[in-house]
Parts: structure tokens; sequence; C-alpha cells
């Protein structure tokens, strides 16, 4: 069973607040999610389309969409805690855009991660990659990241697209193991074991390069 959650005490005030009709407290639940929802997008939008689709305007259709549902929201039990709601929107704008702009092309299976009902576009390696090396700008140490950066990409690649997603969910959208567990719709335990087998590959990789064990995360 997925683990059950709760609500930031900040997040849970402004929600109160925009029960009570409070518009102030509504955009600022959104802009207090802003980054971690970039960051989402970063991760999931189809490389084909980075350059022609901006991260703010996935945004923007993000909180257009979320201010058409939250009256509902605030109204109906709530399933999710804010912050995964808002995702759980975001997810399927990318989606209405990827089929939008790709067409037959925009499933891949490669790519996409199995819930309970559905499949959502997972987090793209080349992206997780990136972040996992970081920017080494010393010449020599530009030389090591494009290595470290093939292993580590291939050994996402690699993986099972559940642990690969994890990872991404807790290390690059800086998501809590909770919420990790609600996404993938598991429970905390198994959440905790998928990301910490992931990093114990990755260290191994990093481990594999001349100082690269000191760059590890």
């Amino acid at each position: 069973m997925p683990t059950p959650f709760s609500e930031e005490p900040e997040t849970t005030q402004l929600l109160e607040l925009a029960s009570g009709g409070d518009a102030a407290a509504a955009g600022a639940l959104l802009e207090r999610h802003r980054e971690r929802l970039a960051r989402m997008v970063r991760s999931r939008l189809d490389r084909r389309l980075q350059g022609r689709i901006d991260e703010s305007d996935v945004l923007q259709d993000l909180y257009l969409e979320a201010s058409r549902r939250f009256p509902r929201y605030l109204k109906e039990e709530r399933p999710l805690p804010f912050l995964l709601w808002l995702r759980c929107i975001g997810v399927q704008v990318l989606v209405c855009l990827h089929r939008a702009h790709l067409g037959a092309q925009a499933r891949d299976p490669r790519r996409e991660v199995q819930l309970a009902h559905h499949a959502v576009p997972g987090a793209t390696s080349d992206v997780l990659a990136a972040q996992l090396v970081g920017k080494w700008t010393d010449p020599c140490e530009r030389v090591l990241r494009e290595d470290l950066r093939r292993r580590v990409l291939e050994l996402l690649e690699a993986m099972d697209p559940n642990d690969r997603e994890v990872l991404s969910l807790r290390h690059f959208e800086q998501l809590s193991n909770a919420e990790a567990a609600l996404e993938l719709e598991i429970n905390g335990s198994a959440a905790s074991k998928r990301y910490l087998r992931a990093l114990a590959r990755l260290k191994e990789a990093f481990a594999s390069i001349p100082g690269g064990a000191t760059r590890w995360l």
C-alpha cells in the first residue's frame, strides 16, 4: 500500500486560507512549488521538443489547468498532497504536448513508467546523467566528466524504469521518500530500497573514474 501522506505546515495553512477564499494564498501555493515543478518538466520533456517548447509555457499551462481544478480539490477529499496533485496535472499537460507535437512517435515504452492504471512519461536519462555528473570546468576534468557522463547514461538506460524513476524523484526533483512512494504507488520501504539500490550502482560508476569518487553526489 502507498505510504500515507501529510502536508507541510505552511502548505496546510495556505490551503486553509485558500479554502476561505483567499486568492493570494492560492497564488502562493502555486509559487511555493514552482522550482520542483520546473525540475519535473525539465526531466520529462522529450528531447525532441526541447528548444521548440519552453519550460515556462508548460508551467503556464499547468497553472491554468490547476487553477480551473483547484476549487474542486479544496472541496473534495484530497487523494494526494498538493505538490503531487500539481505534478499529476503537469504530467497530463506533458502527455498532451507530446501527443500534439510528436503524434504516433509520442509513445515510447522505454521512457514510460507504468503505474496502476496508466503510463506516465519517465525522466530522461540524459538530463538525469547531466545532473548527477555536474559541471566540471577544468579542461582535464571535462574529459573525465564526459567519460563519466557516458558511463552513468549507459547505467541509467540499463536500470529498471522504476529504479531510475525513484532516483529522479528523490535526487533531481527533491521529493521526500514518502512523496516518491506515493508517486510510484508503492510503500515507503520499497521506494527506499529502490533508491538505495540505484545509488549503490551509481556509486560504482563514479568510483570507476579517477577522481570520480570525490565528486559522488
